[in-house]
């Protein structure tokens, strides 16, 4: 066999029956001790479990003393996303970079600042002598995210100090980290496209004064070439994708490993495995397969009936991958608005123009309108459900032509910013901590907490 393989012979079919046996728990204990499944109770609201800096989500206020429902607000150090991506817009100016240097020091930079921060980047943006061929090219995953993982924790071979905690030394490596991630990506990807599908095998070196969202089309595609206009999209939807608080589950598994005193290697590889789920980053892969079988099955998309129709099959587990979801909509915090996807919506606008598909526009349009109306209908929500970041994040890879084994690897190209920042503030604070007593622990067994989605 070329692949290491075993089959689920009729012996591990009984012992998995054994774990489904002795492995459930009685679902009333969470609601006797309060225990927040995914911590979060019903109506979605957070348990505290730390406390950070780096970003702030917020999706209520109070009205009469009554906490009500709001439309969705991101911060990152106290700048509201939406102003920084307009200024990034209406001066023409990537804003990657400027936004890596906020999260990380939290503040933002001045022109020298920046050109020096950026300069940084630039030459980081390399990786150790053979190891494309070495590590990337040998063994080629069909998940991108596995190879990603594997070649950080690679990379740990290749550092003279990985251990060292200090402070200096755990930044000097988070920022090669984001520095050689969209290579780390786009490699593996071009490494399976060749030795797993058989097409030919592009690896072009990155420009150092480019920037990572321009590197990263110069790097995927066989000739190079980009338009303006698709590399400051990327560039929105990865400072979009960078941070968002400290109870995301990659973010939460990142203070949570960093914690332990561990490397960064290690503590990055654990966040990436988290954002892997399709529950957490693999959610906008989702998104687009559900339009590509949903255009096959609304043949007018200005009918909203037909459109309609389609969403309660999707709700009554009669179309699509029959799990009764329609996938990019509602959030575990957001109700009335992800600010993200607010943001995203006018730029996705523009690039549909570009590239010809408006049609395959107004049907994500009619979705994300119709939807909500749909769905209380049809069930019973405990708050309000909007479009959330995946909802359209999807529709923009698929017009940058990106294929969707790296949908997920963008999203860690992005967010390996934010979990550095976070294990900066967790590395910086640990020790300062004290811990308190658990309380109405269960007997004979602990119970940990799952964090949020």
């Amino acid at each position: 066999m070329s692949r290491f393989n075993m089959k689920v012979t009729p012996e591990i079919e009984k012992l998995t029956q054994i774990c489904l046996e002795n492995d459930k728990l009685d679902l009333s204990l969470y609601g006797k001790y309060d225990v927040k499944r995914g911590l979060r109770d019903l109506n979605g609201k957070g348990v505290l479990a730390g406390l950070t800096q780096i970003s702030n989500v917020q999706a209520t206020k109070i009205v009469d003393g009554k906490e009500v429902p709001c439309a969705g607000k991101l911060s990152y150090r106290g700048y509201d996303i939406k102003d920084l991506t307009r200024g990034f817009i209406n001066d023409r100016r990537f804003g990657f970079e400027e936004v890596t240097y906020l999260l990380l020091f939290g503040k933002l930079p001045n022109q020298e600042e920046l050109n020096e921060f950026s300069g940084i980047l630039a030459d980081q943006r390399t990786l150790p002598r053979n190891f494309v061929r070495d590590v990337i090219m040998k063994a080629p995953s069909r998940d991108i995210m596995n190879a990603l993982s594997r070649s950080v924790l690679t990379l740990y071979s290749y550092d003279k100090d990985p251990d060292n905690i200090q402070l200096d030394n755990v930044l000097r490596q988070c920022i090669n980290l984001i520095s050689v991630f969209p290579l780390l990506s786009v490699y593996a990807y071009q490494a399976y496209n060749h030795y797993e599908k058989g097409k030919s095998l592009y690896i072009h070196q990155p420009k150092r004064e480019l920037s990572t969202a321009e590197n990263i089309l110069r790097l995927l595609r066989p000739d190079k070439k980009y338009t303006a206009l698709e590399a400051e999209i990327l560039d929105i939807a990865l400072i979009l994708h960078m941070e968002h608080g400290g109870g995301n589950n990659s973010t939460f598994t990142t203070h949570v490993v960093s914690s332990s005193g561990t490397d960064t290697y290690s503590a990055i590889a654990a966040a990436l495995g988290s954002l892997k789920g399709p529950k957490h980053g693999g959610a906008n892969i989702k998104v687009v397969k559900m339009f590509n079988d949903m255009r096959k099955h609304v043949h007018d998309y200005s009918d909203e009936d037909e459109v309609r129709t389609y969403l309660r099959k999707l709700l009554h587990k009669e179309a699509f991958d029959k799990r009764g979801l329609i996938y990019g909509m509602g959030h575990a915090i957001y109700s009335v608005s992800d600010p993200r996807a607010e943001v995203f919506k006018g730029y996705v606008e523009q690039l549909a123009r570009e590239k010809g598909r408006m049609k395959d526009y107004q049907l994500y349009e009619a979705v994300e309108r119709l939807a909500p109306q749909v769905i209380a209908e049809e069930r019973k929500i405990y708050k309000g459900v909007s479009a959330n970041v995946d909802f359209y994040s999807g529709f923009v890879y698929s017009m940058l032509d990106l294929p969707l084994e790296l949908y997920t690897p963008m999203f860690a190209i992005a967010r390996i910013v934010g979990w550095s920042a976070h294990r900066m503030e967790e590395l910086i604070n640990v020790d300062k901590i004290i811990r308190p007593a658990y309380k109405n622990v269960l007997p004979e067994a602990e119970y940990i907490p799952l964090a949020d989605r």
